[in-house]
């Protein structure tokens, strides 16, 4: 095999060439497509719990639905390892061509899957293996994506280069989206839930079929074959970079210094937004969804031009900057989020006085991320129907007071657990009296139409969430050259793909169910903007102090001492 010349220092002035162009379309486009069929799942959960979990109550295989989408995001960091060693030992070509086969194929299974009431239990079991193996294979994907396009960029151009990837989690959530909607306008809602479901992960099989005939196409990355060449690679990568402290610690300072931050913001931008305009707003699905896409629409293109800007000022300050300004002004900014999308929540929020008054011993720990505990005490279910239904509490401990009493602006509600049905349509009703909105208020925004955008309403609350989604661009578009500039080339898919993975897979992905487990923990509908705010500070301390300036780094010649 000939060696690939590798990009030279004074390349950056020059355009780009059109190998360089097919690299990042190829490497961009799989992605786009790995994405794709991750976000599927996420997408259409509550309908895959009914197929999969049919054997168990409504609440209760949505739980199991939910869980299993999260099994995908613990699972990428050991995708990381697995396939950032095969990609350090054989070539970052091969590698990201087996995740995107096992991503596509997983996707396609799901699709043609019998459900629960076909297979029992063989069901769910298959169902949560594919989703393993689909989060393994994108722990493997981004970072080889990512290394293969930087290492084929000139120098001074790699932050423009890599931020082309950063757009492909939402073109891929766009993408999925575009597709279900598509299927479900065509023959209709019933139709749908009952079995046309399936046709997006049908899709998948096409898309999986254009990714690998575009990457077959291409080299392998020029670094790696000169290495390869020269005889320098890695023999044991997992060892030497985490086995080594001098390598394990950078890993590390990654994972804290920038990767951590970055995934909170990113996932507070994106999909705690969602959220909280559905589930604590109570801003109907259809609304709360464009909202999201004409704020993701607008601001898309700024992954490019911070990951350019990168190439200037450096990653460290734009990435930085990204998780400081968030941290302070996620309260404001959600404050006023929710002010516009539903006013009479947010002003019962500020004013109407909500207690509840129970006995020590009949209030237990609300702290519930992933849905499983089930309430029984008066205490408990009490809080998590008034946290569930937005209203803002707090609570007094009474000896003796069982069953708990909930006060709402002077009256008195008795949460009797013998009579759950009645004293919650009574809280309900006392809130409702106090000042809370009921359902439908028309001062909830409400959107008739994709393009019912140019109300004063609606370009508000869609100019507030693109300020999110900069701050996701900010801390988003340089993050794949700074993590692949901090590493050497012999260990690089390995060293990146971890912290990367962990960083978004933990740390982010668990961001919205830890988020409302805050909430409801304390009856404070924005506490849970505590945690991405802590986080993101957190890295921007420890990034300032540890992490080095890298746009300069010549990745080639570039190792660890």
């Amino acid at each position: 095999m000939s060696v690939t010349s590798m990009p030279a220092k004074g390349a950056a002035a020059r355009p780009m060439t059109a190998e360089e162009r097919k690299v990042i379309f190829a490497s961009s486009l799989g992605t786009v497509f790995e994405w794709y069929d991750f976000y599927l799942y996420g997408s259409l959960a509550a309908i895959i719990g009914a197929q999969f979990f049919s054997q168990y109550d409504e609440s209760t295989r949505n739980i199991f639905a939910l869980l299993a989408f999260a099994a995908g995001f613990l699972v990428r960091p050991f995708g990381a390892l697995v396939f950032g060693r095969i990609g350090d030992l054989v070539g970052r070509k091969y590698t990201f061509l087996v995740t995107i086969l096992i991503m596509g194929l997983s996707t396609f299974i799901v699709g043609i899957l019998p459900g629960s009431a076909q297979i029992g239990f063989a069901a769910p079991v298959i169902l949560i293996s594919l989703r393993l193996l689909q989060g393994l294979a994108l722990g493997g994907e981004y970072g080889g994506a990512a290394t293969y396009v930087a290492e084929h960029a000139p120098m001074g151009r790699r932050g423009f280069y890599t931020s082309w990837i950063q757009t492909t989690a939402t073109l891929g959530l766009f993408l999925s989206l575009l597709v279900i909607l598509a299927v479900r306008s065509i023959v209709g809602e019933k139709d749908f839930a009952d079995f046309y479901w399936r046709v997006p992960f049908w899709v998948s099989i096409l898309l999986l079929g254009v990714s690998v005939w575009i990457r077959m196409q291409l080299n392998e990355s020029p670094a790696f074959q000169r290495m390869k060449a020269e005889g320098t690679h890695s023999k044991a990568p997992l060892t030497e970079a985490f086995g080594q402290w001098k390598n394990a610690k950078i890993a590390l300072l990654a994972l804290l210094g920038l990767v951590a931050g970055q995934g909170v913001v990113w996932y507070t931008g994106q999909f705690y937004a969602l959220f909280f305009l559905q589930s604590i707003l109570k801003v109907d699905g259809y609304t709360a969804n464009l909202l999201i896409a004409w704020s993701l629409l607008i601001g898309t293109i700024f992954f490019v031009v911070f990951g350019a800007l990168s190439d200037r000022i450096g990653r460290k300050p734009i990435i930085l900057a990204g998780c400081l300004i968030a941290a302070l002004t996620y309260f404001p900014l959600f404050t006023k989020l929710a002010e516009t999308a539903n006013p009479v929540l947010a002003k019962a929020v500020e004013t109407v006085q909500v207690t509840v008054t129970a006995d020590p011993k009949d209030c237990g720990d609300l702290f519930n991320p992933v849905g499983t505990r089930k309430f029984t005490s008066s205490c408990d279910l009490a809080r998590d129907y008034l946290s569930k239904s937005s209203i803002k509490y707090t609570t007094t401990l009474t000896p003796g007071t069982v069953p708990a009493k909930i006060t709402l602006g002077g009256t008195d509600v008795a949460f009797d657990t013998t009579k759950l049905a009645d004293s919650q349509k009574a809280t309900l009703a006392a809130a409702q009296a106090a000042g809370y909105p009921k359902a439908g208020d028309p001062s909830i925004v409400k959107m008739s139409n994709p393009f019912d955008i140019f109300r004063p309403q609606v370009a508000t609350i869609i100019g507030i969430l693109f300020v999110l989604v900069i701050f996701v661009t900010m801390v988003y578009g340089p993050i794949a050259a700074a993590l692949v500039e901090l590493f050497p080339t012999r260990i690089r898919y390995t060293s990146m793909s971890l912290p990367y993975h962990i960083g978004n897979g933990w740390f982010g992905g668990l961001l919205p169910a830890t988020a409302f487990a805050m909430v409801a923990q304390t009856g404070d509908i924005f506490y849970g903007l505590w945690y991405p705010i802590v986080i993101a500070a957190m890295t921007f301390v420890i990034g300032f102090l540890f992490i080095p300036e890298t746009k300069d780094r010549d990745i080639f010649t570039f190792e660890n001492r």
